[in-house]
Parts: C-alpha cells; sequence; structure tokens
C-alpha cells in the first residue's frame, strides 16, 4: 500500500523536505532579552519529525520586538543563540526556517528595548490591549509614522536579517505577512493611509512588501525565501476591506514573479476568524507557481485531501505539535494525539512547563 501524500518527500525551492508537513510558527515567549537560549535548542529539536519547522515570530529590528520575551536576529549574540537551534534540529535530520516577524503598530513601549520606536505605515492606533511583563494588560498606543527614509531603512533590516539567518544555519526565510504586523499593515487601506507611492492604490500598499522579498531573494536567493499571507485574516484589529481578492492576487501574481520558494496561506476560521474562501485560496494557487503551504485547523483526513487535489503542497499544523512534539510519528502509526494541551501556557515565562516536557508517544 502506497504512503499517504503527506509522508511523501518534495522540495520547497532549494529545501529538500522528509514529508509534506510543516510547524506553523507560534509565539511562545521563551526568549529572555530577546536570544534564543537553550529552551529553544530543545523546543524546535524535539520537533524535527516535521518536513519543514518554521520558527516562531523573530524580528528583524529592536522596533519590531512588540511582544514581551520574543526573539530578534539582528544582533550577534542572536544569531549564535539560533545556530545552536539550526544545529541541533540539522543534527535529528530537520530542516528549519525563520519567520521575519516585525509587529509595526502592534508593540508597546514596555516591551521594546531602550531606543526602540513603535513604526508603522501610519498612525492609526490598532483597537485591543497587549500584555506587558510590566504592567500586564495595556492598550495600544499611537504609532509613529514611517518616513520615507524610515522605510527604507527597515526594509533594509529586513534584508539584514535575513543574511543574518543563513549565517545562523537555517535553511531558509518565512516572511511574516500577515496577522495584522508590519507587511500586513502596508497592505491593508484601514491601517495604510499614506499619500505617498506606498499608500493609496493595490499597487501601492503591495509595494512594500514587495520591495522586501524581492530584496531578500536577491540577498540569499528566491529558493530560500518565502512568506505567510492571512487574507480575510482579522488579527491585530484588521478589518476585512472590499479589495482583499484583488489586493491578494496582485500579491500572488507579483509575487510569482520574484519568484520566491513558497507561499503559506494561513485561515483563522478555525480560531473564530472569518473563513477564507476557497475562492481566493484557488486563485492564489493558480497565479503562484511555486510551494503552497495551507494552513488551518487541519486533520490528517482533510490535509490529505487539499494535497490531493492540489490546492497545497504542504499542509501546516500549529497547535497539534506543541502537545504532540512526534506529531508526524503519532500521525503516520496512527498513534492517538495527545489531549493534554496547557493553554495558559502558551507565552509563559521561560520554564519548560507546557513548552518542551510534553512526552513522545509511549514517553
Amino acid at each position: 500500500m502506497e504512503p499517504l501524500k503527506i509522508f511523501t518527500p518534495t522540495k520547497v525551492g532549494a529545501i529538500e523536505v522528509k514529508n509534506r508537513i510543516a510547524m506553523s510558527p507560534m509565539t511562545r515567549c521563551r526568549a529572555i532579552g530577546n536570544v534564543p537560549g537553550d529552551l529553544l535548542v530543545k523546543y524546535y529539536g524535539q520537533r524535527t519529525g516535521a518536513g519543514l519547522i518554521i520558527t516562531e515570530g523573530t524580528s528583524p529590528s529592536p522596533n519590531g520586538l512588540g511582544y514581551a520575551r520574543i526573539p530578534g536576529i539582528f544582533s550577534a549574540e542572536q544569531v549564535a543563540g539560533w545556530k545552536k537551534v539550526t544545529d541541533a534540529v540539522h543534527a535529528k535530520g530537520g530542516k528549519i526556517v525563520v519567520q521575519l516577524m516585525h509587529t509595526g503598530r502592534i508593540s508597546h513601549p514596555d516591551n521594546l528595548p531602550a531606543g526602540a520606536r513603535i513604526l508603522a505605515p501610519s498612525a492609526v492606533k490598532p483597537a485591543g490591549q497587549m500584555w506587558t511583563d510590566t504592567q500586564q494588560m495595556q492598550d495600544f498606543p499611537v504609532p509613529e509614522v514611517l518616513t520615507a527614509e524610515e522605510v527604507q531603512s527597515t526594509k533594509a533590516e529586513f534584508v539584514t536579517a535575513a543574511k543574518n539567518a543563513i549565517e545562523a544555519g537555517f535553511d531558509g526565510i518565512e516572511l511574516h505577512g500577515a496577522n495584522g504586523y508590519l507587511l500586513e499593515q502596508f497592505l491593508s487601506p484601514v491601517s495604510n493611509v499614506r499619500a505617498d507611492n506606498y499608500g493609496g492604490s493595490i499597487e501601492n500598499r503591495a509595494r512594500f512588501v514587495l520591495e522586501v522579498a524581492a530584496g531578500v531573494a536577491e540577498a540569499i536567493g528566491a529558493d530560500r525565501t518565502g512568506i505567510r499571507l492571512s487574507p480575510y485574516g482579522v488579527a491585530s484589529d484588521m478589518p476585512n476591506y472590499p479589495e482583499i481578492d484583488d489586493t491578494y492576487k496582485y500579491l500572488a501574481a507579483e509575487l510569482n514573479k520574484i519568484g520566491i520558494a513558497y507561499i503559506h496561506l494561513v485561515d483563522h476560521s478555525a480560531m473564530g476568524a472569518p473563513t477564507v474562501p476557497l475562492a481566493i485560496k484557488e486563485t492564489i494557487r493558480h497565479t503562484f507557481k511555486n510551494t503552497v503551504i495551507l494552513a488551518g485547523g487541519y486533520d490528517l483526513e482533510r490535509a490529505e485531501a487539499d494535497l490531493e487535489s492540489g490546492l497545497g503542497d504542504l499542509i501546516a499544523f500549529g497547535r497539534p505539535f506543541i502537545n504532540n512534539p512526534d506529531l508526524v510519528e503519532r500521525l503516520e502509526k496512527k498513534y492517538p494525539l495527545s489531549q493534554d494541551l496547557k493553554v495558559g501556557q502558551f507565552y509563559a515565562a521561560p520554564v519548560e512547563d507546557g513548552y518542551c516536557d510534553y512526552p513522545v508517544y509511549g514517553g
């Protein structure tokens, strides 16, 4: 009997993967001083059954460290910390890319290092609050507007971070263009009300994302560059807008011209967000010729169906990888999945509890 397609090897750009299961990027807030430490080495090293591990969001800049205890990849110390992670993953036959996440307006001064600033396309305050270790939940402030010069320097930070990622031993990078962070803030006419050539039309609002993607692709290779997108996502106060479909169709076509390795398309409807219509998934699939990774509340049956139909080439699993470090083996051997998920420990201070203390099957 032939194995399910999900358990067969493939290539994602230049990256050869042993199966079509990706581990989704998941913020875990365990990087003290924004430096990946030994806990992260253990955590990622335990999950190398995945064909491709995508790390938690990692900032290319001090200005992008909007959440408490998230890692960066802009200092020598951070690069050295990540090198230990990639070494651990590669030693076990895994492949890993780092997700570059600049939080933009989704930030608070108490979470930023000294001298960092909350920068965004426009001075549009997001609704809601975020956690700070010093004052607990706090309102989002009004962000500063990126000047024309800062737009260019912020793009350069992404390119430098991508180079740092290769130095740290990553197999590639994923740009976080989803979940309401800086890249998506440029895409949306709700958060981007600029009057220059980075605002207004769909082409202008997509310009920053496309220039970052092109710059990173030139620096490290298009075949090691991916991007995560969440059309119809509403995370981080990103209301839907009439031009969503046209925006993402244009974006997919232009990303296809750049030739990046993959688009990672996330549907958060399993967590209460609006469903991403099948039509826009199909549009992106037909417009973008390289790898498409699909994410969003998948089980094995639906994952296999979407691979067989050609809608996606890999399927990303998030939460199941938290309490099932051996998720791929459990799925392949039909072992039951652990239901012991410590939700209260998702973003806890740097402890093993609920992070890297989940046993493998039979352990």
